[in-house]
C-alpha cells in the first residue's frame, strides 16, 4: 500500500511538473510568433521608406531642375545635374536608414556624431 501511495505522489508530482513545463512552452511559442510578424512587418516599412527616400530626392532635384531651367531657359542641362544630385541625395539617405536597421535595440545614440 505504501508502495501505491508513493508511486501516485511522484506521479503527481511529474503532471504538476509537465503541466507547468507546458505552460512555459506555450507562452514562448505565442511570444515568438507575435515577434517574427512584428520583425517582417517592420522591415517591409524600411524598405519602403528607403524606396520613398530614393523617390523623393530624385523627384525634388527634377523639380528644381526644370525650374531652373525654365527660368534661365538652359533647356536639359541643369535638370540633369538636379536629377543627379538628387540621385546622390536619395542614395545617401537610403544610406542612413540601412545603418539604423543594423544598429541593435538600445543603442540609438552611439555613433550619433559620426
Amino acid at each position: 500500500m505504501a508502495e501505491d501511495d508513493d508511486h501516485e505522489a511522484a506521479r503527481a508530482r511529474d503532471a504538476e511538473r509537465l503541466r507547468q513545463l507546458e505552460a512555459k512552452l506555450g507562452n514562448k511559442v505565442v511570444r515568438e510568433a507575435g515577434s517574427r510578424g512584428e520583425e517582417h512587418f517592420s522591415q517591409a516599412n524600411m524598405a519602403w521608406r528607403m524606396v520613398t527616400e530614393l523617390v523623393a530626392g530624385l523627384g525634388i532635384g527634377f523639380g528644381i531642375g526644370f525650374g531652373l531651367d525654365t527660368l534661365f531657359g538652359t533647356t536639359p542641362l541643369l535638370m540633369v545635374v538636379f536629377v543627379l544630385l538628387g540621385l546622390a541625395a536619395g542614395i545617401k539617405t537610403m544610406m542612413r536608414t540601412a545603418k539604423e536597421i543594423g544598429k541593435e535595440p538600445g543603442h540609438a545614440g552611439d555613433d550619433e556624431g559620426k
